[in-house]
């Protein structure tokens, strides 16, 4: 049966009616991520565009130089930071929405190396040595570099391989020092080197280190932006939580 062409001028019409609301609608949101987030928040981004129409802005570098920015006014929406510490203290200094806070993954310390012998599977190296660079993220900065610090405390290693560290100043430089044989081996996140084949690695015990979990929060500038509400709503979503895990975080 033909369809009339009025009949498909009125259906193409009212198709239009329907998706103007969806590009009206559609925003872009500022969003700061702590570096070992890299990969999974950009595959988040890309689901949360296709699936919402808003655009979220990824930043990447380290929780602690994110903070120093936002207290001095950098115009981000939403922060993803690797600890609990700095959207804490940006909800008590007014920096953030009161209530909005909450831990999105609980990050994995790995001590990696590209070399497929060297790093044994209980972590045994540190003690018996053979390399003369090790690479941490600044723990004063990330905290993944806290974690390796205090892992390096509880093993008893600390001091007398201190004059070994070479110190990025985010989790990815730490990585990126590895992976280009400035250091041997390096404490990286588990996400930076979970679909890696080659090389060897021992995922430090949860217990030797602060727990790494990682909060995300909306910040002022964001309190009446529907891109960044709708951000921090898909990250709590099982779509987002399935990428999270694939990558080898923990989610509650």
């Amino acid at each position: 049966m033909l369809v009339r062409r009025p009949v498909l001028a009125a259906i193409h019409a009212a198709l239009l009616f329907l998706m103007v609301p969806i590009a009206a609608l559609a925003g872009e949101t500022r969003v700061a991520v702590a570096a070992n987030f890299t990969e999974p928040a950009k595959e988040i981004a890309a689901r949360f565009e296709a699936n919402t129409g808003h655009k979220a802005v990824l930043s990447f570098g380290s929780s602690g130089q994110f903070f120093a920015q936002i207290a001095n006014g950098a115009p981000f929406e939403v922060f993803l930071s690797a600890d609990v510490e700095r959207p804490q203290k940006a909800e008590a200094g007014g920096l953030a929405v009161a209530g909005t806070r909450f831990t999105y993954a609980t990050g994995r310390l790995v001590l990696w190396s590209k070399d497929p012998r060297l790093v044994d599977p209980r972590g045994a190296v540190l003690s018996k040595g053979g390399f003369e660079k090790i690479a941490i993220a600044d723990p004063k900065a990330a905290p993944y570099g806290l974690a390796a610090v205090e892992s390096m405390r509880k093993l008893g290693v600390y001091e007398r391989l201190s004059p070994k560290v070479v110190t990025g100043s985010s989790i990815t430089q730490a990585y990126q020092f590895v992976d280009t044989g400035a250091a041997e081996l390096g404490f990286v996140a588990l996400s930076q080197v979970v679909s890696h084949k080659e090389g060897s690695r021992w995922i430090v015990p949860a217990t030797n280190h602060t727990p790494i979990d990682q909060q995300a929060v909306l910040l002022k500038p964001g309190a009446d932006s529907a891109a960044a509400k709708a951000f921090l709503q898909f990250l709590k979503g099982p779509e987002a939580k399935a990428i999270i895990r694939r990558y080898g975080y923990e989610v509650r």
